[in-house]
């Protein structure tokens, strides 16, 4: 993987991984259009979650550490019935990802046509946001498995995760503010695990990420970081002032650029 290839996919993976255009879809993209082949290195792809990781948590740092001294006290709080609501929307993910692995890895194979229909439906979602409007309240135990059932469903390359489970919560009567924070706290679950997962499969396959020079993971790792960084913060503003029709239109034109391009052989 050369300079240009690491710079491209770390800033695609950072931001994608928090806007509401799908990060798994773009990356999808960027292979296809690009003949970039690097999201396929097992080392380069751990590299670059853990950076949107670390984005996620330098943003959160505050609600983070609150949550810890809430954990620490021993007793039920707001803090503890958070994480657990947290913990409750993993669930259906973890699930559907330790049973359908196989099928799920199929998914990620270049076919641009499914990432271009999901695109469209991601789309749909967030148009959906500005039409069905809900008196906004906190996310409750029966709303994050919710929650958690719609960012299951993210796991289609070009069904956007942020996007998902954002407009699910608003359209579950979510508060805006409280729907963001909550979508992009519980992104960490599921972000490390994946990055743990592929470090195991990359202990037992190291062979996956050869041919790889550490100035490209470096790059990566940066590129990844700040993109997740800029696009973590920018996003809770977007959600708080009920932008997302922007990305709605940008998502159907993305969509439909991917199926066009599936069918015109380009």
């Amino acid at each position: 993987m050369h300079f240009f290839e690491a710079l491209i996919l770390g800033i695609v993976q950072g931001l994608t991984e928090f806007l509401p255009v799908s990060s798994s879809g773009h990356l999808e993209l960027a292979s296809y259009l690009l003949n970039i082949e690097g999201e396929e290195n097992l080392l380069f792809s751990i590299i670059v979650h853990a950076a949107t990781a670390l984005s996620t948590i330098v943003v959160f740092r505050k609600d983070i550490a609150d949550l810890i001294k809430g954990l620490l006290a021993f007793k039920y709080n707001s803090e503890t019935e958070f994480v657990a609501k947290i913990v409750l929307s993993a669930i259906p993910l973890a699930v559907v990802g330790l049973l359908f692995e196989e099928q799920i890895n199929e998914l990620f194979s270049g076919n641009i046509l499914i990432v271009g229909s999901a695109l469209l439906f991601t789309s749909f979602l967030l148009l959906l946001t500005f039409y069905v409007r809900r008196p906004g309240g906190p996310v409750t135990y029966r709303k994050a498995i919710f929650i958690g059932l719609a960012q299951t469903l993210a796991v289609m390359p070009g069904l956007s995760r942020s996007g998902t489970t954002i407009a699910t919560a608003l359209l579950i009567g979510v508060d805006r503010e409280k729907a963001a924070r909550f979508s992009f706290l519980m992104v960490l679950i599921p972000i490390l695990g994946a990055a743990f997962l592929k470090f195991l499969n990359y202990l037992q396959h190291p062979e996956m990420g050869g041919g790889i020079q550490f100035s490209a993971l470096l790059t990566g790792f940066i590129a990844a970081f700040l993109a997740g960084l800029a696009a973590c913060s920018w996003m809770i503003n977007i959600v708080k002032n009920g932008k997302l029709t922007y990305f709605a239109a940008y998502c159907a034109l993305a969509g439909l650029l991917a199926i066009g391009s599936f069918y015109l052989n380009l």
